[in-house]
């Protein structure tokens, strides 16, 4: 997903939970940041919300394929590393086989 598309999904999301809380509680976030509906920073949020939503309604032409490569591709959890992050873990089997042989030799 470009940088484009993933700012157009982020304020189409604020867009339609503003609406849940105009919805549900008749409480619009974005007036009440922006000094009322008629304000000129409301109506500039208002307007990239819809553009947002303009440019979202191409992922809904995207096949599952090409979703499922740009996800792969960018996911933080498709391909996880479990190795250590210098190499290998040591194996101290040995060193702590030679201390306890020490330790009954003390005892």
């Amino acid at each position: 997903m470009s940088v484009l598309s993933r700012i157009a999904l982020a304020l189409v999301i604020i867009g339609a939970l503003n609406w849940g809380l105009i919805s549900f509680f008749r409480f619009d976030v974005v007036a009440t940041l922006f000094g009322g509906q008629g304000a000129f920073l409301s109506r500039v949020v208002y307007g990239l919300v819809g553009i947002s939503g303009l440019i979202c309604i191409g992922l809904l032409f995207k096949s599952n394929e090409e979703m499922d490569a740009v996800t792969d591709r960018h996911s933080r959890f498709s391909n996880p590393n479990y190795g250590a992050e210098f190499g290998e873990e040591p194996d101290f089997r040995k060193e702590r086989k030679e201390a306890e042989e020490k330790s009954r030799d003390l005892e």
